[in-house]
């Protein structure tokens, strides 16, 4: 992963969000020092436990990930520290979160400080991360968005560094499964029953309990077998993680006698999650807006789709960079929830209303982690070199020749 470590640049990566911690942003943050030791000699500050996910030997310094003004008050001291040991040419912070440590470490060697942005990163309404966290963004040399939603909230805030829009990359499976899922489905006891899938943290941003109480009565109406899968947990590691989604996404189903058309699954390790995939008829993705959140990106639409399920997803935040429509899902209006539920039944029904898999697996192509990662070397170097790379968009992204051809083919 970091070979030829004395002739390469050097690149401090700073961040809070990286394995063991579990989720969309460690998965990601963990690609971005994979694909960055392709070119560059990587230095890591990261959360307890890191270590044990790179290769020996990478000079790094951990952080208790909990309580978050410990692993800040660490972070800031062991960034420095590290700085001064690796002399790294460029400092780059995978959040705003770490953006604070970054930016007195690159402004003391005199490096730019790049920092990588994802939609709460601009919105948090926490005082003290607005106060401090806030202002340091908008003193770096370069900002990387995940999304084209997250880089307008950027120029609303008044952040004027060079703007490159990234979106997150994804692991193709080497061979999607034949549709079905039989296994997963004997393991949940659902075999014969329409899946409707879920995933991801249990947040009120995803819109799980309002879905389940606006759109799913009218689906059960017309196939009772139908079952929501829903696979996550509530955060404990993020910062602003609330609690009691799960009480209350099960409390709505019961009051309105859909308890058993509701699984809560919890976590589940990747394998399981793929035959979840398979079994699954369509993704479910009602995210809604949230005063103080975001959804920066919406990487899960895209995993779905790398295993040829087809998004249903509200069209807000980011997500209509990670779903696109009539190619790797619908979008909706937000907020549209009989229309969200017709939508669903319409390819219950066994119509012409969502893509096909071939048409959601070459969407999801244009997402790899190694195409990911080309374009992230590029941008590090331009900022290495003076000449940062200014994109407004991603051309392509996601829409390789294979899913321009295939269309809604069945």
């Amino acid at each position: 992963m970091q070979n030829n470590r004395s002739a390469n640049p050097s690149l401090l990566l700073v961040t809070r969000n990286f394995p063991p911690l579990v989720g969309g942003m460690e998965r990601l943050l963990f690609n971005v020092f994979k694909e960055l030791g392709k070119s560059f000699s990587v230095s890591l500050v990261g959360p307890a436990g890191c270590g044990e996910h790179v290769q020996p030997g990478t000079p790094l310094a951990v952080c208790p990930h909990r309580p978050v003004w410990r692993f800040l008050l660490r972070c800031q001291w062991n960034t420095l520290l590290l700085a001064k040991r690796t002399n790294p040419h460029l400092v780059f912070s995978g959040s705003g979160v770490t953006v604070l440590a970054a930016l007195i470490a690159g402004r003391l060697l005199k490096v730019p400080v790049v920092t990588y942005l994802h939609g709460l990163d601009i919105v948090a309404d926490s005082i003290v991360y607005r106060s401090c966290f806030l202002p340091a963004i908008r003193k770096v040399d370069g900002i990387i968005c995940n999304s084209r939603h997250t880089a307008r909230l950027a120029r609303d805030a008044g952040i004027s560094a060079a703007v490159n829009i990234l979106y997150p990359g994804v692991t193709l499976p080497v061979r999607v499964g034949p549709i079905g899922g039989g296994a997963f489905r004997e393991r949940i006891g659902a075999m014969g029953r329409p899946i409707l899938l879920s995933v991801g943290r249990l947040t009120p941003r995803k819109g799980i309990a309002e879905f389940v109480e606006k759109s799913l009565p009218a689906i059960v109406a017309v196939y009772p077998e139908v079952l929501h899968v829903i696979v996550g947990s509530e955060p404990k590691d993020a910062i602003g993680a609330g609690g009691g989604m799960r009480k209350r996404i099960m409390d709505t189903a019961k009051r309105l006698g859909l308890g058993g058309n509701i699984l809560l699954l919890g976590n589940v390790d990747d394998q399981t999650l793929e035959k979840a995939y398979e079994a699954a008829l369509v993704h479910v993705f009602p995210v809604i807006h949230q005063p103080g959140d975001v959804e920066g990106f919406g990487m899960v639409a895209v995993e779905a789709a790398a295993h040829g399920l087809p998004t249903v997803a509200f069209a807000q935040g980011g997500v209509v960079d990670a779903v696109r429509d009539g190619v790797s899902g619908v979008l909706v209006p937000e907020g549209h929830y009989e229309a969200m539920a017709e939508v669903i039944l319409k390819y219950l029904r066994g119509g012409d209303a969502m893509p096909s898999r071939d048409s959601c697996i070459g969407f999801a192509e244009g997402f790899s982690w190694e195409i990911f990662g080309e374009k992230l070397r590029g941008i590090c170097r331009g900022y290495l070199h003076g000449n940062p790379l200014r994109s407004h968009g991603w051309p392509g992204a996601g829409c390789g020749g294979r899913a321009e051809a295939a269309g809604r083919r069945k």
